[in-house]
C-alpha cells in the first residue's frame, strides 16, 4: 500500500510534505497567541493564505540550495497576506480603531514560526544529505571546465543533495584521468549509464555534442520522468536576483528543468476537466447546435453531420464529428484534399461555420467519448500524417498526447493554410510544456481567436510543408 501511494506521489519521499506542512501550523501557532481576539475561521483563513503565498512562492519543493536567509523576503510577504486575511474575517470593534495591538502580535509570531519551523526542517535535510541518507546519485553531461567545477562542488559539498557518479561527454583525446570522476562515455551512452546506476538526476553542463542532438537527449529524460539540470546560457550574470527555478552551485547557475507534467493522476484531472466541461458546453450550447443543424441540412440536404477518420492518441484512428460543409465527390477526395475554404462548391452556411468554427461543435461528443481532449494537437487524417512525418522532423510526437478541439498552435494563428513545421513545434511546446492552466488559457484565448478571419483563408490554396513563409511557393499537391 505504502509503495503504491509513493509511486502514484513520489514527492512524499522527498522533504515537500513537511514543507508544506510548517507553514499551516506556523499560522495556527501563531493564532494560539491571540486567541481570545480572534475566531477559528479566521486563524484558519489566515492558513490558508499563508500557505498559497509560500507555494506560489515555490518555497515548497525541495531545493538544491536551502537557505532561509534567500527565503527571508517570500516569508515576510506571507506573513504580511496572513495577517490581511486575519483582518478580513476578524470584525474589529470600531473601523477606525483596528486592534493594533493583537495584529502586531500575530504577525511577529507568524513571522517567528514560520522562520523557525522551516529552520529546523531545513536543518534536518541538511543533516541527512551530509550523511548520505538523503543524497541523489547523479550524473553530469561536460566534462569541459564548467562540468569539472560542478562535479568537485557537489563533492566537496555534501549539503546539495547530489552526489555525482559519472561523467558524459565525447570531446576528443578526453582521458578519466583528467577528471575528478569516471568517464561513462558519450552523451548516447548516457540514458543506459543511468539505467545501469540507478541514476535519477542529470546535470547538463555545456556538453559537446550538437545542440539538436544534446536537446532530444534532454527532451527523453524529461519525458522518462528524471530530475534534469541545466547550467544556462550567461550563467555567470545569474547570481542573486535570478530565476525561481535557477540555484548557485558555487559559483555556476544551474537550473532546475520542469518535471515532466502529464502524469497518470494530472491526466485523470485532464480528463475530469475535459468531460464536465464538454458535456456542459453540449448543455448550453444545444439550441446553437440544433440551428447549424438545420441551416446545414436545408443548404447540403440530407446528412448533417460530417464524419471523418483522423489519428489520434498513439497513432490510433477514431472517428471524426464536424457539420458538413459540403458534399464531396467521393471518400478520396474527402481523406485527401488539404482544405475546402476555397472551394466554389461551399455554400454560404458552410463558409460561416468554418469561418466562424461553429463546424467544430459536434467534436464536443468525440471529446465526451473520450477520442479527443478539448486542449491538444489538432487531429488530421491518416493521409497527411503520412506525408507529413516523411517531411517533418517530431511531428509524430504530436501524437503523444489525445488530439484537441483546439490548441496551443491554433491560438497563435496557425490555422488554414499554415506551416506544418510551425504548428509541429508548437504542439510539441503544448505537450512538454502542459498543465491544467496552460489548457484554461488556450480555451480562453481560442473564443478570441475564433471570431477573427483565418490566415491564409482567402489566399491560393497550398500545401506548406514548413517552409519559411517568405521563401516558399505555392507547394504541389500530394499526389494520390
Amino acid at each position: 500500500m505504502r509503495a503504491g501511494l509513493i509511486d502514484v506521489l513520489p514527492w512524499l519521499k522527498s522533504i515537500r510534505p513537511a514543507l508544506t506542512l510548517v507553514d499551516p501550523v506556523a499560522i495556527v501557532l501563531a493564532g494560539l497567541a491571540v486567541h481570545a481576539s480572534v475566531s477559528p475561521l479566521a486563524v484558519a483563513t489566515a492558513a490558508v493564505a499563508a500557505t498559497l503565498v509560500c507555494r506560489q512562492a515555490d518555497l515548497h519543493r525541495s531545493r538544491l540550495v536551502l537557505s532561509l536567509l534567500e527565503d527571508l523576503p517570500q516569508l515576510a510577504l506571507a506573513t504580511l497576506v496572513a495577517t490581511l486575511a486575519l483582518m478580513a474575517i476578524t470584525p474589529a470593534p470600531e473601523l477606525t480603531s483596528p486592534p493594533w495591538g493583537m495584529l502586531l502580535i500575530f504577525s511577529g509570531s507568524a513571522f517567528l514560526h514560520l522562520v523557525v519551523l522551516r529552520g529546523i526542517v531545513y536543518s534536518r535535510a541538511l543533516a541527512r544529505r551530509r550523511n548520505g541518507r538523503s543524497s541523489h546519485p547523479a550524473i553530469i553531461v561536460g566534462a569541459g571546465a564548467v562540468g569539472q567545477r560542478l562535479a568537485r562542488t557537489f563533492l566537496a559539498r555534501g549539503e546539495y543533495g547530489l552526489h555525482p557518479v559519472g561523467m558524459i561527454d565525447c570531446a576528443p583525446g578526453l582521458t578519466a584521468q583528467q577528471l575528478p570522476l569516471p568517464l561513462l562515455g558519450g552523451v548516447d551512452d548516457l540514458e543506459r549509464a543511468m539505467t545501469d546506476l540507478g541514476v535519477d538526476d542529470v546535470v547538463f553542463a555545456f556538453p559537446d555534442p550538437p545542440d539538436d542532438h544534446t536537446i532530444a537527449v534532454v527532451r527523453r529524460c524529461v519525458q522518462n520522468d528524471h530530475q534534469v539540470f541545466v547550467v544556462p546560457r550567461f550563467f555567470e550574470m545569474m547570481g542573486l536576483d535570478h530565476h525561481r527555478r535557477t540555484e548557485v552551485i558555487g559559483d555556476v547557475a544551474v537550473m532546475r528543468l520542469r518535471r515532466w507534467g502529464l502524469r497518470p493522476h494530472t491526466l485523470l484531472l485532464k480528463r475530469a476537466f475535459d468531460v464536465a466541461l464538454s458535456c456542459l458546453a453540449l448543455v448550453v450550447l444545444s439550441p446553437v447546435l440544433l440551428a447549424c443543424a438545420i441551416a446545414v441540412r436545408l443548404e447540403t440536404g440530407p446528412g448533417v453531420i460530417f464524419r471523418q477518420v483522423r489519428v489520434g492518441r498513439g497513432g490510433g484512428t477514431f472517428t471524426l464529428y464536424k457539420f458538413r460543409s459540403l458534399k464531396p465527390t467521393n471518400q478520396l477526395e474527402s481523406a485527401t484534399q488539404w482544405s475546402i475554404d476555397n472551394d466554389d462548391r461551399l455554400g454560404a452556411v458552410g463558409r460561416f461555420l468554418r469561418r466562424t468554427s461553429l463546424d467544430e461543435l459536434p467534436q464536443l461528443v468525440n471529446v465526451v467519448r473520450g477520442d479527443m481532449s478539448l486542449v491538444g494537437p489538432r487531429p488530421e487524417r491518416p493521409f497527411f500524417v503520412r506525408e507529413f512525418s516523411k517531411a517533418q522532423v517530431r511531428y509524430d510526437d504530436r501524437h503523444r498526447v489525445a488530439t484537441g478541439l483546439t490548441g496551443w498552435a491554433q491560438v497563435n494563428d496557425l490555422r488554414g493554410d499554415t506551416p506544418i513545421d510551425a504548428r509541429t513545434r508548437f504542439d510539441n511546446h503544448y505537450i512538454e510544456n502542459w498543465s491544467l492552466w496552460t489548457d484554461v488559457k488556450i480555451m480562453m484565448r481560442t473564443v478570441r481567436a475564433v471570431t477573427r478571419s483565418q490566415p491564409g483563408s482567402d489566399a491560393p490554396l497550398r500545401l506548406t510543408l514548413g517552409e519559411p513563409p517568405a521563401e516558399r511557393g505555392t507547394a504541389p499537391r500530394p499526389r494520390v
